[in-house]
């Protein structure tokens, strides 16, 4: 009977898959008609909803058909993300509607974004207020994002069970030196830069100096970013108690997180989901009723974007977006892959755009992938095109690599930027072997015969010519961000060594030309463009958008709770987890040179799209079935 039982659970899942694979179909069949005669969205009059479950981020990645399956199969977590541009766009031209009563904000699942961004959503949310609309956020518990945007909110409410905390950026790197030398696995490091610090965590067991001045500098800069923008919106908001003295600050409230969190200034309400859609309901005129099941009742983000569409006619803006870690390969979106990148640029060469505009969002990462990319955005400024970059949460290494075509750089303040700097790792096991009996010995006909020898080691000649390379890739390095920014080699050495900087300290050392968001950037490529009043429009390279990704990713959508600050500080834990593998898969994974920023900020868990195929997905979920 045990085994009858095991072979209908594996006929039970089988037919599970199969009818998921045809209701696939059938939608995107649906969808195919549908979408032959689009209609825009119907705004209702009253609330604008924003439900905000994932992260905010640059570009989004796609959702197909195989990765919805995976996710259905292994119970994995898809992408829900948000483009940061389209919920500002959606909150001005809600700041203008009539229709539009208020603005309300479930950030209960969110899980987090790039200050850059949410400053820019913040500004966005006071333009709504300015006009006179009510803007109300909600959420479980809010942790730093949450709170910066809760703190531009007319009303911030906050679950009964939940809080809003403020723990400022930093935190610990893992170091594996001691644990590779237990190993005996040899990392075999090549860098150029004394704050290069991407290889430390494989040869030391801490940070070393300069490190620590690095990331000082950087995250205190950061941390003064973040209190002046939460201090501007919120005046009252005590910030100095909920970070000087926590313990302190919870006990004033008998240890209960939301009164704490009102008393600070940080909310404003405590409430239950349905108060929260009462309030809704009753600054937009609806009814009790309407709000029983505590679903907030309003139009949708998706549905109030497809009735206000990105403006078109006149001149194109050409818009190139480099978002993600820059890997060899087509992969992306979401990741920037630099033939995927390189190759739309290309295609695009010959269209009729006035001037391009680099929007970057990256850490870096492939010296290669980065190259290609900066010489096919040279070819728009070798045929006379005005090439302006625009820098958003991030575009340090491979990030500021790539704007080095650009003949002006924008940035923002808290935008991270410069760790202008080369490195490569690969590991051995020569030793490792060794002690349990395993030697490796052969005929070479030349000193590189077999390198690079994983298993027995690397030889002398290799290693000088992997580091000659390294530093060669540097010097080139130091070319580029010296011809771009009108600096000798030595001008650049002097505030490159893979130094990380803000915004605002690049921009006093030359790294960058001036502050203003992407809207600025624009702006600025149209005026150097010689447009002057005529009408322009801005024209994505190498995006098209797929409105049959919206609709998996609403076939798909889980609304889980939130969950409180024991959730929060489990699903931080798990981010942690994942970023130590991230660690040891960069040492593993046999990449090439490598222009990538350690102190740059993870990307968010939700946007990574899970691994694997389909068929891997149903394997695991029937090996997972035969255990039972």
């Amino acid at each position: 009977m045990k085994f009858a039982r095991k072979v209908w659970k594996l006929l039970v899942a089988i037919k599970d898959a199969l009818v998921l694979v045809f209701l696939l179909l059938f939608f995107g069949l649906l969808y195919a008609v549908l979408s032959m005669r689009p209609t825009p969205g119907k705004v209702s009059e009253g609330a604008l909803v924003i439900q905000l479950d994932g992260a905010v981020v640059e570009e989004t990645a796609d959702v197909t058909t195989s990765d919805l399956i995976l996710a259905q199969t292994t119970n994995a977590e898809l992408p829900t993300d948000v483009r940061a541009r389209d919920i500002q766009r959606a909150l001005r031209a809600a700041a203008k509607d009539e229709k539009i009563k208020l603005v309300a904000i479930d950030l209960s699942r969110f899980t987090g974004g790039g200050f850059v961004h949410l400053r820019d959503i913040g500004a966005a949310m006071d333009a709504v207020r300015a006009s006179g609309k009510p803007v109300l956020t909600y959420a479980d518990t809010y942790a730093d994002d949450g709170t910066q945007l809760a703190a531009h909110a007319s009303e911030a409410w906050v679950n009964p069970m939940g809080g809003a905390m403020a723990v400022g950026p930093g935190g610990n790197n893992l170091y594996f030196g001691t644990l590779l030398q237990k190993l005996k696995v040899n990392a075999h490091v090549f860098r150029v830069g004394t704050y290069k610090t991407f290889v430390e965590p494989y040869t030391r067991d801490g940070p070393s100096p300069a490190a620590i001045e690095s990331y000082t500098d950087l995250y205190g800069g950061l941390w003064r970013s973040w209190q002046a923008d939460v201090k501007k919106a919120r005046p009252k908001a005590n910030l100095a108690l909920v970070t000087g003295n926590p313990i302190g600050w919870l006990r004033n409230s008998g240890g209960d997180f939301a009164k704490a969190s009102q008393a600070a200034g940080l909310v404003d309400k405590i409430g239950t989901p349905s108060d929260f859609a009462a309030r809704v309901a009753q600054l937009s005129g609806g009814t009790a009723a309407e709000t029983s099941s505590g679903q907030i009742v309003g139009t949708q983000l998706a549905t109030y974007l497809a009735a206000h569409p990105e403006k078109t006619g006149g001149a194109a803006i050409g818009v190139v977006t480099i978002a993600g870690n820059i890997v060899d390969g087509d992969a992306g979106p979401g990741t920037a892959g630099g033939d995927r990148i390189a190759k739309a640029l290309d295609d695009a060469l010959d269209n009729d755009i006035k001037a391009l505009v680099v929007r970057i969002d990256s850490p870096g990462g492939s010296v290669l992938a980065s190259e290609r990319i900066r010489r096919s955005i040279e070819r728009y400024k070798q045929k006379g095109v005005p090439v302006i970059a625009s820098m958003g949460n991030l575009a340090a290494s491979g990030g500021y690599w790539v704007s080095t075509p650009a003949q002006y750089v924008f940035a923002e303040p808290g935008t991270i930027t410069g760790s202008i700097g080369v490195f490569g790792i690969l590991p051995s096991l020569e030793r490792a072997l060794a002690d349990i009996g395993v030697n490796s010995g052969g005929v070479k006909t030349t000193p590189l015969s077999g390198q690079p020898d994983l298993m027995g080691g690397l030889s002398p000649e290799l290693e000088q010519m992997v580091q000659m390379g390294i530093e060669d890739a540097y010097g080139k390095f130091l070319g580029l961000v010296g011809k771009a920014r009108d600096k000798s080699p030595q001008q650049v050495d002097a505030i490159a060594q893979g130094r990380v900087w803000t915004g605002e300290r690049a921009r006093q050392n030359g790294l960058v030309d001036a502050f203003g968001d992407f809207d600025a950037a624009l702006a600025y490529a149209a005026k150097t463009a010689k447009l002057g009043n005529a009408a322009w429009h801005v024209q994505y390279i190498g995006r098209k958008e797929d409105p049959l990704n919206a609709l998996l990713l609403q076939m798909y959508r889980r609304r889980d709770a939130g969950g409180d600050i024991a959730a929060m500080a489990a699903r931080r834990q798990r981010e942690q987890l994942s970023a130590a593998l991230g660690q040891a898969e960069a040492m593993l994974s046999g990449q090439g040179m490598q222009a990538m920023c350690l102190e740059c900020p993870r990307v968010p868990a939700a946007a990574r799209k899970p691994q694997g195929s389909v068929v891997t997905g149903l394997l695991l979920r029937l090996a997972a079935l035969g255990g039972k």
